[in-house]
């Protein structure tokens, strides 16, 4: 049963149980509707409470039933909350731990409100590009007051029971238990005073007003106008919040549900809807089981103290794992700790990390030039410069000095991972564990796992990865694994287009348009163009049938590695990150192209879009034909975590999907008569041809 039945003296106990956080699925609604009827019909009943099994009372709908008919079929929501509020007997709500989306909504069809001290309470729906669709948004100004209500329906953001309960006028809850143990004995207890009360108190019938009336939430209009910026969802919800203060409470309901059924049509719901689920399946693997015996990390040493080596010793160090940091010079060392206190104090001096916590985390972290000092360390990662030769000495090194069952993780971005492994006499420890810059805030972490590697290796580094607060994606051995594989062409795009008559400001202005956080330019100039220097030549002995514009090398060429030598594709002021375009890089690029006799062309803001998205789209499709991602929403993931890929686009693989694969496939193989293209490239990935075929999605 996914709602549990009891009768504690005389109060009727309905218990949500269905696990992990009490999602409102058909079956438990069906439940709770039936022993909200039992409670009814049984006389010795004089009043009922609703709580949660576990570690939730109900995190709001089950995630299981997102696009089915379960999840609107009857009892819908909205028909078990118009049972608990037309209840002849008390319903009283018990929550705590987690009270979000529906289940707060639940909670506001109860008669009365008692929650534990820490519950999490929360309408997160506009996350999904929703707002809440049961009665939320009508009755929560109510309840709470229409300000605080509006800030929780907006940001979706939660809040801990206790300080909503601090709130002046604030009805959402009549009583905050002492603690969690002891919340369903004061429940029982509530329940039996508040017994014989008549008529039952109902959230509808509370007055909700707001005395700045329109001229507030035209404020409120204008201050999340600027964040939604792509997203529709929070502007409606204000709607919504002014219509509960506007209209009668039923005709209010009427106007959430349209807006709420609005919204589920949006492109941005699919989006964040799939960007939702992709991230829970993640870090699933087929062949991994459940219940796959972890190895222990209580220790972590990082090879390199460099921007990098910093930053992944930093993930730790907040996680509150010891890490030990190895360079070769003194001096290489005491720039990575004194990059990795400045980092600290400036979150001390922001107010966002207190002292003690800085002391206590700096305490974690100690350094050496010895590989000797490692040997006891449970994870070594090694951060070094991104060349075969340097990496294959220092795996030796890890070789011959970790002890047994340690796990060896590379950070390389491109290289051979079974090459590294089977320099070891371990392959099965070794994994890729490719970090993106800055270490310590990007969330993605490229997951590489090698012919060898160990299961429980890999589910080790999924487990890390989540204590460390990281989004992992587990990656095939290929050139540049899922993420730097297809950047590669994303950039050489850009690098053509620059060839046929655009400049670097006007690619990335058409691209940060499009929703890019920075445009290809940009992003190399952040990155270090030398770094993509380094690989370009790697690659033109390896692939040489590979076609690259050659704008890139005379750049680097002249020492424009980006913001760390205050020039790149952009001119830099000393002290600033604002990319100042540069009269020197566009002659640079004109003075090349005439070298090639080409005779420029005004490209147009599609082309461009196309031309990088669509080169995303086929390598991808590649990718998953490889077999290097487990499914095509993991390359969404990389690519939303990692390079800045529009959110409210939900990737590549989902904005090929929106677009439909059709038309992909038409404007690729358009772009392959372009003689200053790549043909070759422009051939549609069989898997694309097979699913146009089949009207199927990637």
């Amino acid at each position: 049963m996914t709602t549990n039945y009891a009768v504690q003296g005389r109060v009727a106990v309905l218990t949500l149980n269905n696990p992990p956080v009490n999602g409102l699925g058909l079956a438990t609604r069906v439940a709770l509707t039936d022993g909200l009827a039992r409670a009814l019909a049984d006389d010795a009943v004089q009043a009922i409470v609703i709580t949660g099994a576990g570690k939730a009372f109900s995190g709001g709908a089950d995630i299981t039933e997102f696009g089915s008919p379960k999840a609107f079929a009857e009892p819908n929501l909205l028909s078990v909350i118009l049972a608990l509020e037309a209840s002849t007997k008390p319903v009283i709500a018990a929550v705590h731990s987690v009270c979000m989306g529906g289940g707060l909504e639940l909670a506001l069809g109860c008669h009365y409100r008692i929650a534990a001290p820490g519950c999490q309470v929360a309408l997160p729906e506009v996350k999904l590009g929703l707002l809440p669709g049961a009665g939320g948004t009508q009755r929560l100004p109510r309840a709470l007051g229409v300000e605080p209500a509006l800030n929780m329906i907006v940001s979706g953001e939660p809040v801990k029971s206790e300080m909503l309960a601090m709130l002046p006028g604030q009805q959402l809850f009549q009583k905050i238990a002492a603690s969690s143990q002891s919340l369903m004995d004061e429940a029982l207890a509530y329940a039996l005073e508040v017994a014989d009360v008549r008529p039952l108190p109902q959230v509808r019938q509370l007055p909700c007003s707001h005395p700045q009336g329109d001229a507030y939430f035209q404020f409120a209009r204008n201050m999340v106008k600027g964040m939604a910026k792509n997203f529709p969802a929070p502007l409606k919800c204000i709607d919504a919040v002014q219509a509960a203060t506007q209209k009668k409470f039923d005709d209010g309901m009427a106007f959430e549900r349209e807006t709420f059924l609005n919204l589920i049509w949006t492109p941005e719901h699919r989006a964040l809807k799939h960007l939702f689920l992709a991230e829970r399946a993640a870090s699933k693997l087929p062949d991994i089981p459940a219940d796959t015996v972890l190895r222990d990390i209580k220790s972590v040493a990082v090879i390199g103290a460099g921007t990098m080596g910093g930053g992944i010793a930093i993930n730790f160090l907040n996680a509150g794992v010891p890490v030990k940091i190895l360079e070769a010079k003194p001096e290489a060392l005491e720039r990575g700790l004194a990059t990795i206190r400045k980092n600290y104090e400036s979150q001390v001096k922001k107010g966002k990390l207190k002292p003690d916590k800085y002391e206590q985390r700096m305490a974690l972290l100690s350094t050496t030039l010895s590989y000797d000092d490692l040997k006891d360390a449970d994870l070594v990662i090694e951060a070094v410069f991104e060349h075969m030769g340097v990496k294959e000495a220092v795996f030796r090194e890890l070789d011959r000095v970790m002890k047994p069952g340690a796990i060896l993780a590379s950070n390389t971005s491109t290289l051979d991972l079974n090459h590294i492994a089977a320099l070891t006499g371990r392959p099965q420890d070794v994994v890729g564990l490719h970090f993106f810059s800055p270490a310590n805030i990007m969330k993605l972490l490229e997951v590489v796992r090698g012919e060898k590697t160990a299961k429980d290796v890999l589910a080790t580094v999924l487990a890390l990865a989540k204590k460390i607060k990281k989004t992992a994606v587990v990656s095939g051995v290929c050139d540049g694994f899922i993420g730097n594989r297809m950047v590669d062409h994303y950039i050489r795009q850009a690098g053509f287009l620059l060839d046929e008559g655009c400049t670097p400001a006007q690619v990335d202005k058409v691209m940060e348009k499009f929703g890019f956080a920075m445009g290809p330019f940009r992003m190399s100039d952040l990155a270090g163009n030398d770094i993509g220097w380094a690989i370009r030549k790697r690659r033109y002995v390896e692939m040489p049938q590979m076609k690259y514009s050659k704008t890139a090398d005379l750049l680097c060429e002249q020492g424009r590695f980006g913001q760390k030598t205050g020039a790149g594709w952009y001119d830099y002021v000393p002290g600033k990150r604002d990319a100042v375009p540069s009269a020197q890089v566009v002659k640079m690029i004109e003075d090349h192209r005439a070298a090639l006799g080409i005779t420029p062309r005004k490209i147009s803001e599609d082309e461009i879009v196309q031309r990088l998205v669509y080169a995303l789209i086929n390598e991808g499709a590649r990718i998953l034909e490889d077999g290097i991602a487990n499914k095509s929403s993991d390359i969404d993931i990389v690519y939303i975590y990692g390079y800045g890929f529009p959110v409210h686009r939900g990737g590549p693989i989902n904005y090929a999907n929106e677009v439909g694969l059709f038309n992909v496939v038409r404007a690729m193989q358009r772009f392959a008569q372009n003689p200053l293209d790549d043909a070759a490239f422009w051939q549609p990935a069989p898997l694309l041809v097979k699913l146009v075929a089949e009207s199927g999605n990637l």
